[in-house]
């Protein structure tokens, strides 16, 4: 069987992890979560980077930050991962979903100000494959309107907007290395990036369980106490050394998958010509990473007769979320601004291939000779 995705290796995992466990410090804020927050301030101009243990963990740090209440109201795409509502619906908020564009799948910026009430708090841009949002519209809206933005770039890591890194445009951006990313911390992880430096004292706050530890350890108190309401939103040291490894590489990774991906565009370019399906659009300002590859059939019909085909020549194939509008908690707790035009009609007729750093050649050339005899 050829998966739809395997967690990345690079070989020196052990290696780092080893070292974790001699150093004698396993748990939050060790050598290696230290090595890797650093990493990704001077990689990506973030003011703080903070390791979380998911990024849903990230998700819900940002929406305590924010300070979001009940009642509150919170905008952002039914085509998302749940976390991304889940989040503020515990902090009591009201999801506001709104519709995506047809081309990149992310929420269409333009039907944004429409659903903005004198409830809404934040936006939530949706990074769906890596492909950016428009930030430029979404963060002048924001502006306009004295809202905050948090990007969610769970599947962004290494993915530019204008030249800026995907998660360092709005107030705060959060990261996954779910094994099913990019980049992994031993299969779990997540990242909160803090943009806007008056957030700063008191994320690390929140992340350590809502107490000042972490300036006690710098030496700037003299004792750590209770401060805010917080978690334990702390990633151990020994997934930051599965993620530093990755990280070593990340370049190469990042290439390899942009390879991948590069070799199912050309292979199934002829397909997009005859009609038979649709390929992923990209912007020209925008720098993808290779995140994920997915077709468009003409109905979920096709989708599912295409899922059954590929499945039976051990290739799995899958499609991607349920919109959320859609879902009993998602009617429960949010509702859909405006008109669904695109957004159920487009999530039906989606197929992922598979893509993942170890991929061999030999693996892509049989995804796509199958996928070609499908359509033969």
């Amino acid at each position: 069987m050829i998966p739809f995705n395997s967690p990345p290796i690079v070989g020196s995992e052990l290696d780092y992890m080893q070292q974790a466990m001699g150093s004698g410090k396993l748990c939050g804020d060790g050598g290696f979560t230290r090595r890797c927050q650093q990493w990704f301030e001077k990689n990506f101009h973030s003011p703080k980077v903070l390791l979380t243990p998911s990024c849903t963990a990230s998700l819900e740090m940002a929406a305590i930050l924010l300070n979001i209440q009940a009642g509150d109201e919170v905008i952002m795409p039914s085509y998302t991962f749940v976390s991304t509502a889940n989040a503020f619906v515990l902090r009591g908020a009201h999801i506001v979903f709104v519709d995506i564009r047809p081309d990149t799948m992310n929420m269409d910026e333009t039907l944004i100000e429409a659903a903005i009430t004198d409830k809404t708090r934040a936006i939530v841009a949706v990074h769906y494959a890596g492909v950016a949002c428009e930030m430029d519209v979404i963060m002048q809206l924001a502006e306009k309107h004295h809202l905050y933005v948090v990007e969610d770039a769970a599947q962004g890591v290494m993915s530019t907007y204008k030249g800026r890194a995907l998660g360092t445009i709005g107030h705060i951006g959060c990261f996954s290395f779910h094994e099913t990313k990019n980049y992994t911390a031993g299969g779990e992880g997540g990242a909160t990036l803090i943009n806007d430096p008056a957030l700063v004292e008191r994320a690390e706050i929140i992340r350590e369980k809502g107490t000042n530890r972490s300036q006690f350890f710098r030496g700037q108190v003299d004792k750590y106490t209770w401060r805010d309401i917080g978690s334990s939103y702390l990633m151990s040291d020994l997934q930051a050394a599965y993620l530093w490894a990755q990280l070593q590489v990340a370049q190469e990774i990042n290439q390899h998958r942009l390879g991948l991906w590069k070799q199912y565009q050309r292979a199934l370019q002829p397909l997009q010509d005859g009609g038979y399906l649709l390929l992923p659009t990209l912007a020209p300002h925008c720098t993808h990473n290779g995140h994920m590859f997915y077709i468009r059939l003409p109905n979920v019909e096709t989708r599912d007769a295409l899922i059954s085909y590929m499945k039976e020549a051990e290739i799995l194939t899958v499609f991607h979320y349920i919109p959320l509008h859609s879902s009993p908690a998602g009617q429960n707790f949010g509702r859909f601004c405006g008109q669904d035009i695109y957004t159920s009609q487009e999530s039906s007729r989606l197929v992922r291939l598979p893509l993942f750093y170890n991929m061999s050649d030999v693996m892509q050339k049989t995804v796509i000779t199958t996928l070609l005899s499908f359509f033969a």
